[in-house]
C-alpha cells in the first residue's frame, strides 16, 4: 500500500474533540479505536495502558480484532514489538518478513499484515501504547504517523486526567462518610 495520507486537521479535531467529550476513558478509548480503524481504514487498533508492577501492555480498548487474537497472551513491555520501551514507533509494513512479533503465526491467522505501534505518554513516562493492525502491506505516511504520536500524547494526557478525576471522586466520597464527631475543619459536610 501506498503512503497516503488519511489523518489532516479537520480529523485531528474531530478524533480530539471526541476525547475531551469523555468521562467515562473505557468508552473513550473504545470511540477512538473505532475512530482510527474508520479514518485510516484499516483492520484494527487497540490502546494499552502499562501495569507498573508486571511491566505487562493490558488492553483498555480494541476494535477490529478477534477475541482470539486478543486472549492470545501477555504483551509484555520489553518483549516483541518493543516500541513501548524503546519509546519510538515501530512500522512493520510487513509481518512475514519481520522477526521482532512475539506472536507471528497468531497475527498471520488474524490477517495481520502491517503493525504500527507508538508509545502512550505522560510527561517522562510510558503509560500504554497504540497499535494499529493493517490487513495489507501498509507504509504509513509521515504526516499521519505525525498525527498519530500528537494523538498519543493526548490520549496520555486524558488517561491521567481521568484517573485524576476518579481518584479525587473516591477520595471525596470516602471523607463525605467520615463522622461529624472527628470534626475536621477541611470536610464541608452538607
Amino acid at each position: 500500500m501506498a503512503r497516503e495520507q488519511k489523518l489532516n486537521l479537520e480529523v485531528f479535531k474531530v478524533v480530539c474533540k471526541a476525547l475531551s467529550h469523555s468521562d467515562d476513558l473505557t468508552t473513550m478509548a473504545e470511540h477512538f479505536t473505532q475512530l482510527l480503524v474508520g479514518v485510516l481504514e484499516i483492520k484494527g487498533s487497540t490502546i494499552f495502558v502499562l501495569n507498573p508492577e508486571t511491566k505487562e501492555l493490558e488492553i483498555l480498548a480494541s476494535f477490529g480484532l478477534s477475541t482470539a487474537y486478543l486472549n492470545k497472551g501477555p504483551v509484555m513491555l520489553d518483549k516483541g514489538i518493543c516500541a513501548f520501551a524503546a519509546e519510538e514507533p515501530i512500522i512493520i509494513p510487513d509481518v512475514r518478513e519481520d522477526d521482532r512479533l512475539a506472536y507471528p503465526e497468531e497475527a498471520k491467522k488474524e490477517g495481520i499484515r502491517s503493525i504500527v505501534s507508538v508509545c502512550i505518554p505522560f510527561r517522562d513516562h510510558i503509560i500504554g501504547g497504540l497499535r494499529l493492525y493493517h490487513n495489507q502491506s501498509w507504509y504509513i505516511s509521515e504526516e499521519d504517523l505525525s498525527y498519530l504520536l500528537l494523538l498519543a500524547e493526548n490520549l496520555g494526557l486524558l488517561i491521567m486526567f481521568t484517573r485524576l478525576v476518579r481518584t479525587l471522586e473516591s477520595i471525596n466520597q470516602v471523607m463525605a462518610n467520615v463522622p461529624k464527631e472527628l470534626n475536621f475543619p477541611f470536610i464541608q459536610k452538607e
